[in-house]
């Protein structure tokens, strides 16, 4: 058979809306692009740790704790999936995490901000999170087997974060004028950022067509980020308070609502390690990884001493 052939049978399951396996034929670039998105969701779910991990001694009750505990942990979970379905397109677990280590892999801009206080843990898990569900429900769908299956159990669990966030801030809301103002200026620091997490316009994406046409992607940046804004206005009604962009107004020839420009020179500052965070952030993932050294070597030792006992059974 030639390449075409090939390419003809790949393109007519993915027509067909037949998931590609690993080891199916695939087009190079079609494993480059699932290997790059795939990996850096799972960057984006184990970075994510950070900014809520330094709220859980700090969280205003024993419930609140519990609670964000559980979140983190799912994050760390996600990641684990998500690697795993990295896997199995080539690419090892060593080597995804050593391009994140390095700096060389990238992973969601958003996570590049700082959460200043409890508010912010309302407004990740209402808008970052919501963003994030919106994104990942169409990647339930998409073309390639073990990134879909993965993400069924993580979007179920995403919907508890934003669940959870929204809650948070629902709760400040209707408290004291502090605990409102302290809501308030969250949600304004995390609006911006939260668009800018679909990506760049469309015009400016130069992998959306392809992942379009390989059902990658089953929505483009501009339509999720579109979205995205509609949902969110009818759920800021129901907390009093206002999103931060004096050009949001309902379109009734759209119908949609029309919103401000988004600040793309602090999107790509934030991408190319210029944000309030970066240094910071790798940092710590550098450091977590050198002090859990001997974790991995007291796993691999453990599972080595089994491997040994197993194959001693079988002989």
């Amino acid at each position: 058979m030639q390449i075409q052939d090939f390419e003809k049978i790949f393109q007519g399951k993915i027509d067909t809306e037949v998931k590609i396996e690993p080891k199916d034929w695939m087009p190079d670039a079609y494993r480059k692009t699932n290997i790059r998105q795939i990996s850096q969701h799972a960057h984006s779910e184990v970075v994510g740790m950070l900014p809520e991990g330094n709220w859980i001694s700090r969280a205003p009750s024993l419930k609140r704790k519990a609670i964000l505990l559980a979140k983190v942990q799912d994050e760390a979970g996600h990641g684990l999936y998500l690697y795993s379905a990295a896997e199995t397109l080539g690419m090892s677990r060593d080597e995804m995490i050593e391009q994140l280590l390095t700096g060389k892999a990238k992973y969601s801009s958003i996570f590049n901000y700082p959460t200043l206080t409890w508010a912010d843990m309302g407004a990740v898990g209402w808008l970052v999170d919501g963003a994030a569900i919106l994104n990942q429900v169409m990647l339930c769908r998409t073309s390639y087997g073990p990134y879909a299956r993965a993400m069924v159990r993580i979007c179920k669990e995403e919907s508890f974060h934003q669940r959870q966030g929204f809650e948070i801030l629902l709760v400040l809301s209707k408290g004291t004028p502090e605990q409102k103002a302290m809501c308030q200026d969250a949600i304004n620091r995390w609006w911006w950022p939260s668009l800018m997490m679909f990506g760049p316009k469309d015009t400016e994406s130069t992998n959306s067509d392809q992942s379009m046409k390989w059902k990658i992607k089953r929505k483009t940046n501009d339509e999720l980020r579109q979205q995205f804004v509609d949902m969110v206005v009818g759920q800021i009604k129901v907390l009093g308070m206002t999103l931060p962009d004096a050009d949001l107004k309902w379109n009734e020839d759209r119908n949609h609502y029309d919103f401000g420009e988004i600040d793309w020179n602090e999107f790509w500052a934030v991408v190319k390690g210029n944000g309030p965070c970066n240094k910071e952030r790798l940092d710590a993932r550098n450091q977590a990884h050198v002090e859990g050294a001997w974790v991995r070597e007291a796993a691999m030792a453990y599972a080595e001493k089994k491997a040994k006992k197993l194959e001693m059974k079988v002989a």
